[in-house]
């Protein structure tokens, strides 16, 4: 089904994959810190809670991402959307990781391991907000990070680049936002086969 922008009929009644274009928009809003913690809880509530277009579109008019909202999905692994409200959630193991993404963590906790994840071609890109959460990343010897986040009353600790990390050509890791009575921290750690391999020489196992 073709997605409508959510302005042209309001009487048109909203589809799950409607909320959750909305919801995509009010998770980064959120992580660029255009909304509080409670604004995105509540208007998460009420998006949830909406039966027409005509409730939803209150919800974004203040926002510069509705009109991406209206447009068809866009394809998998291109962004992802991650919130940890008085919750957890986790990206470990195999998986393919996106080339941005925007991380919320509100009185939870959020666990990223790149060491095994398929990465895109250029870098990647972490917009992380923590208000009383924590995001704890894990990244492969080759990573290189580049943290340009700040800190309110919380922590960031960041891992220092490795020979490997250093070199011209290494995968780049960006970190951006904001904690608040929260932390963002990066580990490095080997791979399973490198460990077997390697022992725990240079490396945290």
């Amino acid at each position: 089904m073709t997605a409508q922008p959510f302005g042209d009929n309001p009487r048109l009644r909203a589809s799950d994959a409607d909320r959750d274009r909305a919801a995509s928009v009010l998770n980064g809003a959120m992580a660029e810190g255009r909304l509080t913690a409670d604004e995105h809880s509540d208007r998460l509530d009420a998006l949830y809670a909406a039966k027409t277009h005509a409730e939803i579109v209150p919800l974004l008019d203040d926002l510069p991402g509705r009109t991406t909202a209206a447009s068809p999905a866009k394809p998998s692994g291109e962004v992802s959307h991650i919130v940890a409200i008085l919750s957890g959630a986790t990206r470990t193991g195999s998986w393919t990781a996106p080339p941005a993404m925007n991380v919320v963590s509100v009185l939870g906790g959020v666990e990223l391991d790149f060491r095994e994840a398929t990465l895109p071609a250029g870098d990647i890109t972490i917009s992380a907000v923590c208000v009383l959460g924590g995001l704890e990343i894990t990244v492969p010897p080759e990573m290189h990070v580049v943290d340009n986040g700040v800190a309110i009353l919380g922590g960031r600790e960041i891992t220092a680049d490795s020979d490997e990390s250093g070199q011209p050509g290494a995968p780049v890791l960006r970190i951006k936002g904001f904690c608040f009575l929260g932390g963002v921290e990066v580990k490095r750690k080997a791979r399973k086969g490198q460990r077997d391999r390697g022992g725990r020489r240079g490396i945290e196992s």
